[in-house]
């Protein structure tokens, strides 16, 4: 059985994050928050080998999920989203994609909750809720290949911010308190912008935490 690799492409004009884990000898791939261009996107995979089988998102904001339903008709892949977050990705104004100037939703095709767990591409991650950038945030763990995809929940040296609707900073430091910081310090931690990190560094060096 192949290591599971994990791949990142940064789209759209905030630069947002993109990755895709999969399994080396499979290359089977789940998707996490395809930002934009969804069809060049899934190109792009396709021109490496990379089948697009599951679309995962971190949270709903515009910029997490402008290339999801390009990506969804070109893969055929199924949309995945926590229960909490239905309202955001319904309502542009929630999501700030009305702000933006070009509105955006997204349907999910299946729920998940806090503590679920998926077997999908020959690979086992667990998800995590975490509320407070949004109130249906959501991080992923892959603990055999020690990744942590965070969305914009926790950054290198920060937290994501609160601002928009639905956000609580109380409730986001709370769940990374709790829930992420009690993960191994050599977790490697993929945020939705900027570059990666681990919940060691974090937990010692975050002046939010």
């Amino acid at each position: 059985m192949g290591d599971i690799k994990i791949g990142r492409i940064p789209l759209g004009s905030m630069g947002t994050n993109c990755y895709f884990v999969y399994r080396e000898d499979v290359k089977d791939a789940i998707v996490f928050d395809p930002g934009d261009n969804g069809e060049a996107l899934y190109d792009k995979l396709k021109d490496n080998g990379i089948t697009v089988k599951a679309i995962f998102l971190t949270h709903g904001h515009f910029d997490h999920i402008y290339g999801v339903k390009a990506l969804k008709e070109k893969s055929g892949a199924k949309v995945y989203a926590c229960k909490d977050e239905l309202d955001l990705l319904r309502d542009p104004e929630l999501n700030v994609s009305a702000m933006m100037g070009r509105l955006v939703t997204v349907e999910p095709d299946e729920l998940f909750k806090d503590g679920d767990t998926y077997d999908l591409c020959d690979m086992t991650f667990q998800v995590i809720a975490t509320p407070g950038h949004t109130a249906g945030g959501a991080c992923f763990y892959f603990k055999e290949a020690g990744i942590l995809v965070v969305g914009d929940t926790l950054f290198e040296g920060s937290v994501g911010r609160t601002d928009f609707p639905t956000g609580s900073m109380k409730t986001l430091v709370d769940s990374i308190n709790k829930k992420l910081m009690e993960l191994p310090d050599n977790t490697r931690v993929y945020p939705g912008h900027g570059g990666t990190t681990t919940i060691g560094d974090e937990r010692q060096n975050n002046p939010f935490l």
